[in-house]
């Protein structure tokens, strides 16, 4: 099928703000609101959280995993986790879930599957981004993280409005990455409040050309793309390249040796954060 007018007719959607959120979705816009006031408290942010339950329940993980929690000291409570993470990274938990739950509806039952896999691989890809901003490319961690959790909300949407337009899904997914991602993603980032500098690293991301050694957000976010086990399940397109020359290029570039002390050093972390964005 042509998909080029599906598109632009969901991306019109967008535009008009015809986007139906369900009640958790519109509770962790609140917050992200909250959390945006300069007279914001950890009280308050706790009490927002507490309504909804299964931001509650990542919050508290994520506050005991080995990225925010390497001396392994527990915390049960959701005002000592949210002291603890932060609430730059408080506002990337809201924001995913948000992401997540823009493919949460009444879905066929063929998509479920596709809607974990790109989950997990966004999950995975925050993570290594976080760990990689730190160790390589000198960018804020939280920022990275929060790119990571972001840069596949249009791939969320465009699963959630599949259903209207028959066909949309099979196939390659060359269309998509082409021009379809672009035309969902940036006004639906703009519609979701996403900051300037995370949009343009998210931007940055789609044009897909990794300049290496990494050197700003852009950069870091493609890279844990490259780097991630689990593959977007909307990238089975022949403009992807080949694996083996792809991690030999950034093995080449960045240093075998050095890659793989980072890989290897950071594995606990980066599974721990996985675990912890299991939503």
């Amino acid at each position: 099928m042509e998909k080029l007018p599906a598109f632009q007719s969901i991306a019109r959607e967008i535009e008009a703000g015809r986007i139906e959120f369900s009640t958790d979705t519109r509770l962790a816009l609140r917050l992200r609101d909250a959390l945006a006031a300069p007279d914001c408290h950890v009280d308050l942010a706790a009490r927002l959280v507490a309504a909804e339950p299964l931001l509650a329940a990542r919050v508290v993980a994520l506050a005991n995993s080995l990225a925010y929690n390497p001396y392994g000291r527990e915390v049960s409570d959701l005002h000592t986790a949210i002291s603890r993470i932060g609430f730059a990274s408080l506002r990337s938990l809201s924001m995913a879930l948000v992401a997540r739950q823009l493919a949460s509806g009444e879905l066929a039952p063929a998509l479920r599957p596709l809607v974990d896999q790109l989950w997990r691989h966004t999950a995975h890809v925050a993570a290594l981004a976080r760990v990689l901003a730190r160790r390589i490319s000198a960018v804020d961690p939280e920022a990275a993280l929060f790119a990571g959790l972001m840069h596949e909300v249009a791939g969320f949407f465009l699963i959630a409005r599949s259903d209207r337009h028959p066909g949309l899904l099979e196939g390659d997914f060359d269309d998509w990455m082409i021009s379809g991602e672009a035309l969902l993603g940036r006004p639906l980032l703009l519609a979701l409040g996403v900051p300037e500098g995370i949009r343009v690293a998210i931007e940055y991301q789609w044009e897909g050309y990794l300049g290496l050694p990494p050197v700003g957000l852009g950069d870091t976010l493609l890279l844990a793309e490259a780097l991630s086990p689990v593959a977007s399940p909307l990238r089975r397109s022949s403009l992807a390249r080949p694996e083996s020359a792809r991690d030999g290029e950034i093995e080449l570039l960045i240093g075998e040796a050095l890659l793989s002390e980072i890989l290897a050093e950071s594995a606990g972390e980066v599974d721990s954060l996985c675990a912890a964005l299991a939503f």
